[in-house]
This record gives structure tokens, C-alpha cells and sequence, in this order.
């Protein structure tokens, strides 16, 4: 073999054995920082997803993703750029190690190419690579902090293996693998779509409040009428194309009753003092108030039903949905701020025509008993049945029997169950999907609560402005095998006796509380947070700690 062979022969050699010795080298740092304590702090910043990581390296021998032959990968090259379109979902970048990524690339190109700099940026790299998916995939923030009636999770994602697809090339980069884990939803995309908007009009436009004064509609003349369609037109209320910017025309006029409609209050054309909050709100409190939002959506599963009820708490309404339709939509009542309507999903199994009402026992002391102390035939007049006991030991108690001077402590030793009937507190129908917090949706007399904007007035249940409808649907929908038409439904009713219905067809059931969201036409709305929700998760979501 000619010399120059040999040599060639032998420099290849060498450099693979350097090879060895440097992945050997790097597997040996590898071991020794994952080893080393259970909480791992590199560069300044702890990892948090340590304990997927232990396992991860392991299981390769301590080979290194992010690096090949002591030189970053691709992938960790475009690793900070994923990293920052974490903005775009609502989080923070700098939760990711963005910095210290940074920081560790640049002292790599300087030329810290040292085995504990390689080591410590592949930790590093895989730690925000992991969380990060977390949180797209979960949220960042466990929503039992905010609300402990949350029952609904997400399933779970592997992120060992999520690691484990982009070390075989089964991504074409971290991004790719980072967006799959985002919610699929369409409702999400819109979302996602108005938060870069509104941080556009941060940067672009200046968000000056609009000044007091007497409250503005169609015909006023007044130099506050031109800043008004200016804040119309940033917000795309109102189209650019007016001429007399002083005059309060039809234009605007029909511009502030679609802004009044999008933030829930009465879409009556006038700029009154509510109406002026809404349109002094901060673009940055918008934008606040969308990443909260965002977040929400997070933490639900990608397939909510192909047909579903969706309670939107904050938002006081009920949609139901039948193969990405939106088939039915209704007002509906929520739980008073200190009786709150809780947030999770359950599936509805049946319903109750001309349902009783067992009075929950705080609302029997609370709101029933004082009325029955100072007049006992108040509960024949409603139509309660005074009761003791339960299942075989129940029996009814006459009320005039009943020494009721001797509860004025507020103990109530008695069940109180209200006959079907025009007073039932029920109305007509419940809707019953059975959970641990005793809530359902049903019909009431009380059809006034309907005409507010504001409708936070219940102890909890959900009360429905069209609750037939709903029963109809339910029970006859085309997904039905069998079928139970309104004519039916009706003879029920008109019989008067209390009749337990199953559905067909399980319906899965979704009470939700989102505070801004995009409907189909692509507005968004926004409605006050009755349970003052938003301020916790946003701090939660600002704050360098992870779930």
C-alpha cells in the first residue's frame, strides 16, 4: 500500500479514537451532573424536569442529544428561537433557560468548549425542552391552585419519549415537536391569533384613556367623539371611513352597540361610564387577559365530544355542539360569587321531567328556615314536604308539630323536598350528569334573571333559559338511536309526575370559565371575572416556579 495511504489510514484512525475519547468524555460529565444531587442546578438555573432526565440518559449510556462530536447539533441551534415562540402562547421565555442557553452558546462560540460547558448546556437543553412541552401539552400552572373544584386533566404526555422521537429524527426540529403538543383546537388558534394582534397594537399605537364626561350617543357633537372611533377603529369595531369625525353618527353608533355586545353589557349605543371602562381597558390588561385564557385552554383535552355542552361560566352562556356545529346556544344563571358554580367535565346520563327539589341542607338553613319561623304555612303555600330520615327510616313531619322557636340557633334537624310543580325551584326539567359537587342544569320560574347582562344569581347550579330545547335535543337528536319527540315531552309534563328520562346517548358535559375568547366570527369578548380568577393565574403564570 503506497505511504501516503498508510498515512491517511492513520489520521483516520486517530480521529476517530479522539472521537471516542471526547463522547467517552462527554458520557463520563453526563453521569457525574445527573448523579450528583436531586436537585440539579446548572448554570445558575435548576432543572425541573430532573426526574425524566435521569432515566432519559441512562437509558442511552449518557449519549449526548444536543451535541455530535463536541460540536451543538442543529437542534440546539434552533432551540432558543422555539424558546422564544413560547411568547406567542402566552409564557415566558425566560422560564425556558432561554438565557442561560444563550449565554452558554455564545461562550461556546468564543471557545468554552470544555466538557462541563458541553455538559451543562445539554442538560439544559433538555430540561426547557421538556418543561416547555409540558406546558404546552398540560399547562404551566396546575389548575387546582386556582380553582380546587378542577376535576379535568389533560392525558398524559410521555416526554421521555417526546425526547426519545427527537433524538431519531422523528421532528425536524424542536419547534415542530414543541407545536404538536399545543392544543388542537381551533377556539385556541383564534386566541393565540388575537394575543399577537393586540401586542402589535402595543407596540404601534399609542392606547391614550379616553376622557369623562356626559355619556355620548347618536347625534352628540363633542371633541371626545373622534378619540371614541379611533379606540373603535384600533379594536375593529368600526371601519375607517368616516368623515365628520366630531359627529356621532349611525356608523358609530352601530360600532359601540358591537363593542357593548362583545363585553357583555347592554347594547344600547350609549358611551356611559361602564362602557367607558371597557373601552379605557389597558391593551396590556387585554393582553393579560388572553394569555390567562390561553392558558385555560391548555389544560383541557383535545377532544371535547363530537357532541358536548359547553357552560361558559363567566360568559353566562351554554352552546351545544354536534359535529363542530354549534347547533343551540342559551343564556343561562351561574352561582353567586360566594356560592360559585365549580369548573370541571362530567358526562349527562339523563334527566327529570317534573322534577322534585331536595333543598341542599345549607340553603334549608340559610334561606328556608328563618321564612318558616315567621310563618309555618310557608311550606305548604311553596309546596315543601318536611321530612326526617332517609331511604326506608323516611318519614314525613307535620310542621305544626314542629316547635320551630326551638331552632332560632339556625339548626335545621329536618330535609325540606319541594313537589314538582309551577313554584319548584327545578322549573320543568334537570338535566342530571352525578358529581361530587351536586350540580346540574335545570330549568326555573324565575325567567326575569334572564333579561340581566350580569347573571351571577344561583347557588350553584346552572339554570337554563330554554331548557326544552335542550330536552328535545337530548333526547331526539339525530345521533339518536331512539327517539322521544316534544309531543311526548309534553304529555310528560302536562301529566305532572315526576318521570326520570335516560338519554339515548350519553352527552359530555363541559362547565368552563373563560373570561375572553373568540367566537366563529372571529370577535372577541370579554366579560368581568365574577370569581376573580384571572389575577392568581396570571401571577402563576408570570412567576419562575413550575408545577
Amino acid at each position: 500500500m503506497p505511504a501516503c495511504h498508510w498515512h491517511k489510514l492513520l489520521l483516520v484512525v486517530a480521529l476517530l479514537g479522539a472521537a471516542q475519547l471526547l463522547e467517552a468524555g462527554e458520557r463520563d460529565a453526563l453521569r457525574e451532573r445527573l448523579g450528583a444531587a436531586e436537585r440539579l442546578v446548572v448554570g445558575g438555573s435548576e432543572l425541573y424536569a430532573a426526574g425524566t432526565l435521569g432515566p432519559f440518559y441512562a437509558g442511552r449510556d449518557y449519549e449526548p442529544l444536543w451535541f455530535r462530536h463536541g460540536a451543538p447539533t442543529r437542534m440546539l441551534l434552533t432551540l432558543p428561537d422555539a424558546i422564544r415562540a413560547a411568547a406567542a402562547e402566552g409564557l415566558v421565555p425566560d422560564h425556558y433557560h432561554l438565557r442561560a442557553l444563550e449565554r452558554g452558546l455564545a461562550l461556546w462560540r468564543r471557545g468554552d468548549r470544555s466538557r462541563q460547558a458541553r455538559a451543562e448546556l445539554e442538560l439544559l437543553a433538555s430540561d426547557a425542552f421538556l418543561t416547555l412541552a409540558g406546558h404546552y401539552a398540560h399547562g404551566k400552572v396546575d389548575p387546582a391552585e386556582i380553582n380546587r373544584s378542577w376535576t379535568l386533566r389533560r392525558p398524559d404526555v410521555a416526554l421521555e419519549s417526546l425526547l426519545e422521537a427527537l433524538a431519531r429524527g422523528a421532528y425536524a426540529d424542536p419547534g415542530e415537536a414543541l407545536a404538536k403538543q399545543l392544543p388542537d383546537h381551533v377556539d385556541y388558534a383564534r386566541l393565540r391569533e388575537r394575543l399577537a394582534l393586540y401586542r402589535r397594537l402595543e407596540r404601534d399605537w399609542r392606547f391614550a384613556p379616553l376622557a369623562d364626561g356626559e355619556p355620548l350617543r347618536q347625534g352628540s357633537h363633542d371633541g371626545r367623539v373622534a378619540a371614541l372611533a379611533a379606540r373603535l377603529e384600533q379594536l375593529g369595531d368600526l371601519e375607517a371611513h368616516r368623515v365628520d369625525r366630531a359627529h356621532f353618527d349611525p356608523a358609530l353608533d352601530l360600532a359601540v352597540r358591537r363593542f357593548q355586545q362583545r363585553h357583555g353589557l347592554a347594547a344600547d349605543g350609549v358611551v356611559g361610564p361602564l362602557t367607558l371602562a371597557a373601552l379605557n381597558l389597558a391593551i396590556e390588561e387585554r393582553i393579560d387577559r388572553v394569555r390567562v385564557n390561553l392558558e385555560r385552554w391548555r389544560w383541557l383535552p383535545d377532544d371535547l365530544g363530537a357532541e358536548h355542552i359547553l357552560v361558559n361560566i363567566a360568559g353566562f352562556y351554554m352552546v351545544l355542539v354536534s359535529d363542530d356545529v354549534e347547533v343551540m346556544r342559551q343564556r343561562v344563571v351561574v352561582g353567586l360569587p360566594y356560592r360559585r358554580t365549580p369548573v370541571f367535565s362530567d358526562r349527562m346520563t339523563y334527566l327529570v321531567l317534573n322534577p322534585s327539589w331536595e333543598v341542599p341542607p345549607g340553603i334549608a338553613r340559610r334561606e328556608h328556615l328563618p321564612k318558616i319561623r315567621r310563618d309555618p304555612g310557608y311550606l305548604e303555600r311553596m309546596g315543601f314536604t318536611l321530612l326526617e330520615n332517609w331511604g326506608e327510616n323516611e318519614r314525613v313531619i307535620d310542621p305544626e308539630r314542629v316547635d320551630w322557636a326551638a331552632h332560632a340557633n339556625g339548626r335545621m334537624p329536618y330535609r325540606l323536598r319541594q313537589r314538582p310543580g309551577p313554584d319548584n325551584a327545578m322549573g320543568q326539567v334537570k338535566f342530571m350528569f352525578p358529581n361530587r359537587h351536586n350540580v346540574y342544569l335545570h330549568d326555573t320560574p324565575s325567567r326575569g334573571l334572564f333579561a340581566r347582562n350580569a347573571r351571577a344569581a344561583s347557588a350553584g347550579c346552572i339554570r337554563l333559559e330554554k331548557p326544552l330545547a335542550l330536552a328535545e335535543w337530548v333526547l331526539g337528536g339525530p345521533r339518536r338511536d331512539t327517539a322521544m319527540t316534544g309531543d311526548e315531552i309534553a304529555q310528560i309534563l302536562e301529566g305532572g309526575e315526576e318521570t326520570r328520562v335516560n338519554l339515548p346517548r350519553p352527552v359530555r358535559i363541559h362547565l368552563m370559565y373563560w373570561t375572553a375568547w373568540v367566537e366563529r366570527d372571529g370577535r372577541t369578548h370579554y366579560r368581568d371575572d365574577i370569581y376573580e380568577r384571572d389575577g392568581p393565574l396570571l401571577e402563576a403564570l408570570d412567576a419562575g416556579r413550575h408545577r
